[in-house]
């Protein structure tokens, strides 16, 4: 039987009573048929060690308390009416027990995929906490990606320790490298077993934490005790059960500078175009966010909303209404925003991602053909600080979340919890399965909250 706990006091309540902390499903779009069975997560047996954490130095997490997946009361009252379990995720923190005896413990780090703000600050993070706290025996770290778990492969594995960590923070990127593209799941754990890995932690957006479940489920196949714990990264935001990764606020607060940039640009210049082209693959939640945080954009354009060139509601027919009544315009555009405008040959990248052609060079040619035919004079300023933002360090939030997500990610581990990754969700760390986390992309709710925010500040008058 599962309790359900009020997160914010410590007293378990009547599931009916419990009233939403954050309306998520308001700005993002999940399937609704999540059950209880869902997200529970596997474990590699019993535990039978007393863990070696202070518990006056901090408060263990009751097995029994759960985080509510529904986090609206019509949903919470939909399910309760239909006599279904609620469904609710396994919170994250620090148990009594442990599955590992500590300090025979072997762990091993990779991180995976495009740069993000906060990489290192995860890293610090797991090794601090496994060393200082729970006292293991060796954190490796593999280097390049899940290349690096290839035996034979260089670089070899490095050994961390915490004077190797201690100021990695400071800087941006990774200081393990990274890299893109599946390895042979076979080898992989092949190699984990020789060097008697007993916590993988794979740090990495959606093809990563696919690469991770590969792992787990070849790791369950053979019988071995490796616990394999995810850590969501990806800037744009856009891991299933997940209200923020690490690396997202960061990207968004250095995109205000750039869209400041870009209108001062615009008023400099008659009928002058200040265009931006941000992160978003298939998640256009930073140029949403970045949009509504700076109220000089005019225009917002995103993956999940389709728009047009040409027409009476068309881009090219509003910009230039917008220029003749005010003679100068912002656009921020995320990267994967109007790919069905382009033609072009549809290409992936290593980890099978389909590689996006550059929307914001398409746009800015579109947008000086269209006044060049119109004779009209314009100046349009394109910018694209994609790789400047996505190296950066992290800023105070995100390396906030950073350091508890490594630290929850660890206690996961030892606990034997395993095919999993930490979330967040309603303000609080949880316990998530990969199975559930990669089922999906997160995307922006066009009839949410977030969206519709968007539209108001905008008032771009399309694509809504």
């Amino acid at each position: 039987m599962v309790t359900l706990v009020c997160l914010i006091g410590c007293c378990s309540v009547d599931p009916a009573l419990i009233l939403p902390i954050l309306t998520i499903k308001e700005t993002v779009m999940y399937d609704n048929d999540v059950r209880l069975e869902d997200l529970t997560i596997p474990t590699l047996g019993e535990t039978l060690y007393d863990s070696p954490l202070n518990p006056a130095r901090l408060k263990f997490t009751n097995e029994a308390d759960r985080v509510l997946y529904y986090s609206h009361q019509a949903s919470l009252d939909a399910c309760i009416q239909a006599g279904n379990p609620l469904p609710s995720f396994e919170p994250a923190g620090p148990r009594p027990k442990i599955f590992f005896n500590n300090n025979e413990v072997n762990c091993g780090i990779v991180t995976c995929g495009g740069l993000c703000p906060g990489i290192n600050d995860v890293i610090r993070a797991i090794v601090y906490e496994g060393y200082q706290h729970y006292r293991v025996n060796r954190i490796y770290g593999f280097r390049n990606g899940y290349h690096g778990i290839i035996k034979g492969n260089d670089p070899p594995p490095v050994l961390l320790d915490t004077d190797m960590v201690n100021s990695i923070h400071e800087q941006g990127g990774t200081i393990l490298g990274s890299s893109r593209g599946p390895q042979d799941t076979s080898q992989m754990v092949d190699y984990l077993h020789d060097l008697n890995i007993s916590i993988l932690f794979t740090i990495g957006g959606d093809g990563t934490l696919h690469g991770a479940r590969a792992i787990a489920q070849e790791v369950k196949k053979r019988g071995y005790k490796i616990a394999v714990i995810g850590i969501p990264k990806t800037i744009d935001n856009d891991i299933s059960f997940v209200s923020r990764t690490f690396g997202f606020e960061t990207a968004v607060e250095a995109s205000r500078s750039v869209i400041q940039a870009a209108h001062i640009e615009s008023k400099g210049a008659e009928y002058g175009v200040g265009l931006v082209k941000l992160m978003g693959r298939d998640s256009g939640f930073i140029a949403a966010q970045a949009t509504i945080a700076n109220a000089d954009v005019n225009f917002c354009l995103i993956p999940e909303v389709p728009f047009t060139l040409e027409g009476e509601r068309g881009l090219l027919q509003k910009l230039e209404e917008r220029l003749l009544r005010r003679r100068h315009a912002v656009i921020v555009v995320a990267e994967g925003a109007g790919q069905d405008l382009i033609a072009g040959d549809e290409r992936c990248d290593a980890s099978g991602n389909k590689l996006h052609d550059d929307i914001g060079i398409f746009l800015k040619n579109s947008i000086v053909d269209h006044f060049k035919k119109r004779q009209l004079p314009i100046t349009v300023k394109y910018i694209d600080p994609s790789y400047i933002i996505r190296s950066r360090p992290s800023n105070a939030n995100d390396s906030l979340v950073c350091l508890q997500m490594g630290q929850n990610a660890m206690h996961a581990g030892m606990a034997g919890k395993t095919d999993m990754m930490v979330g967040s969700w309603n303000n609080h760390y949880t316990h998530v399965p990969l199975a559930m986390a990669v089922s999906a992309r997160k995307k922006i709710n066009p009839s949410g909250d977030l969206w519709q925010t968007v539209l108001a500040v905008t008032e771009q008058g399309f694509g809504d």
